[in-house]
């Protein structure tokens, strides 16, 4: 294992504590949990998300103006406890109710509906939206088994942007599961990244391989093929992502391009050129292209892209003010 750390076991807890020193005017720890909430709160739904760290910026940076109002999460590639995730609710909840924004794991689900059913016993008024978006993970018969991947980033900023607006919890939740059901996302992946504490790679790779599909966690995806170029990966993992559901050359798109933590830029780059080329040629207009490291998985070498098709409501959604450590806004629109 290669990684400038101290002990394996405080990873999360020193991760979260350097996020704090660089922004804790904005936000505090949530004592007793690896959560953080928002310093100043506006009476307003409560957004709060959630899972295991070891993924960063989601989710521990999926925080700030426009987006969560508190994120909880657990030990490296670990749900976080449901009563970390009560507490975090808690710290950030104001009356007017709380969604919660997750990825489609079992841990999770368990978790955050273990916590909903405790803080609904105690009269808070508690809905959740799932990310599911990895179409490599099930058929579209079965959505509902999907992972949540990098789509979860517009899911976030929709969930966000409404609360902001003022719109009560059941309306929120709809936005959100809207842009949930609007966008579908594919991974690829070369060479797997190293939990702390490990010595092995959480999955091997032949010398010339990839895996197209791969998920967040090593997840075995739909197939593995030759290295290709980029062009060439790109063309099939757009193929498989507009054939899931496919867009009319009326509808707009916001498109993701994320770096899985050992990609280099120049590669992400490449991967943007080619994406907004493919699209270009089916008719799909871009309305906002993010290229930039979004859900990581260690230094996992790959990436994954994510295609969100908007309605006016959701592109207004989206074109609002939001902000985080790592995304400062729309690059066009």
């Amino acid at each position: 294992m290669r990684k400038f750390i101290n002990e394996p076991s405080k990873v999360a807890q020193e991760t979260l504590e350097g996020f704090l020193a660089i922004y804790g005017d904005q936000f505090a720890q949530v004592p007793g949990t690896l959560a953080v909430a928002k310093r100043v709160l506006d009476d307003k739904v409560a957004i709060v998300s959630g899972g295991g760290s070891g993924h960063e910026p989601v989710w521990l940076e999926y925080i700030g103006p426009g987006f969560a109002d508190a994120v909880c999460q657990g030990d490296i590639f670990a749900a976080p406890a449901p009563q970390s995730i009560v507490r975090a609710a808690k710290a950030v909840e104001r009356g007017r109710g709380i969604l919660f924004v997750y990825g489609n794991y079992s841990g999770d689900r368990l978790n955050f509906d273990l916590a909903a059913e405790e803080l609904q016993a105690e009269g808070h008024e508690v809905l959740t939206v799932r990310v599911a978006d990895d179409v490599a993970a099930a058929p579209p018969d079965r959505a509902n088994d999907r992972r949540g991947i990098a789509g979860g980033f517009f899911v976030s900023k929709i969930a966000g942007a409404a609360s902001e607006a003022g719109l009560d919890l059941k309306s929120v939740q709809e936005l959100a599961t809207l842009a949930a059901d609007r966008t579908r996302s594919m991974g690829v992946a070369s060479a797997g990244g190293t939990i702390p504490g490990t010595d092995e790679p959480t999955f091997v790779l032949p010398d010339g391989k990839m895996e197209i599909g791969m998920g967040m966690h090593g997840e075995a995806g739909v197939r593995r093929a030759d290295m290709a170029t980029a062009d060439e990966t790109v063309d099939h993992m757009i193929r498989l992502i507009v054939g899931d559901r496919s867009l009319s050359p009326d509808e707009k798109a916001c498109v993701l391009v994320n770096g899985l933590g050992a990609t280099t830029r120049a590669e992400l780059l490449i991967i943007a050129r080619r994406t907004a080329w493919v699209l270009d040629q089916a008719g799909i207009r871009i309305h906002d292209l993010q290229v930039g490291d979004f859900a990581t998985s260690q230094e996992m070498h790959g990436f994954s892209i994510s295609v969100f098709g908007l309605t006016p409501e959701l592109q207004k959604l989206y074109d609002a003010p939001g902000r985080t450590s790592f995304f400062s806004g729309a690059n066009r629109h």
